[in-house]
């Protein structure tokens, strides 16, 4: 996908993206942040910077158009690095007034990178230093998480910033289809499923209608 010889850089998103100048300089400032803190805060993986801007900026961008339009809210489970909330954030941003994407990590040292990240690029977030289980009040319009936990367990934690109509933006890797149907054990859900395209082995559920199967009540 690569514009040329060399790895995948930012020239390469912003061509597959379709984001402004502007945009890609505030998605630049993320990036370098990442790159000077990583060392010291163990972000990401050492391995995927030199290739950071397929492993994570394009894996997180892709979502974009799957955003309903008229979404506002975006609560972001595990959001570590800025993957995908920090992004979607900064992408959607100019087009969204009133957009606020509620980035949640059990890291303090991850939500201060977060909050810097944010100062730099003046991304509409808020960072919540908590467990998802323990944040409670908040409902969205998207749920999205990124590398969390297996779906089964995803869901539990999504679920309770599920209200009516609200959608949930999960991508995952090779084992996709082993997660969806454990999971269906314990959730009725809808699922739509979409192809990485950072990732030849991943893909996005998009996920509605999601509610636990209710055990039938014993009779006395």
């Amino acid at each position: 996908m690569s514009g040329g010889e060399g790895p995948y850089g930012p020239l390469d998103f912003a061509r597959d993206s379709e984001v402004p100048r502007e945009t890609l300089e505030r998605l630049t400032n993320h990036a370098r942040l990442l790159v000077e803190r990583n060392a010291h805060l163990n972000l990401v993986a050492d391995s995927t910077l030199a290739d950071m801007w397929r492993r994570h900026f394009l894996d997180s961008a892709q979502l974009v158009p799957l955003v309903p339009a008229e979404a506002r809210t975006i609560v972001d489970l595990g959001s570590g690095a800025g993957f995908p909330g920090m992004v979607l954030a900064i992408m959607l941003a100019p087009d969204r007034p009133g957009l606020r994407v509620h980035l949640i990590d059990s890291t303090q040292k991850k939500c201060r990178f977060l909050e810097e990240v944010a100062e730099a690029t003046g991304a509409p977030v808020e960072v919540h230093w908590s467990r998802a289980e323990d944040l409670s009040g908040l409902t969205a319009d998207v749920v999205t998480a990124r590398a969390v936990a297996p779906l089964a367990k995803l869901l539990g934690l999504a679920a309770p910033f599920f209200g009516e109509g609200t959608i949930g933006l999960f991508l995952k890797g090779r084992a996709a289809a082993a997660e969806l149907t454990e999971a269906r054990e314990s959730w009725k859900l809808q699922v739509e499923i979409t192809p990485s395209r950072s990732d030849p082995s991943g893909s996005i559920l998009r996920v509605t209608g999601l509610m636990p199967w209710r055990k039938p009540r014993k009779l006395s």
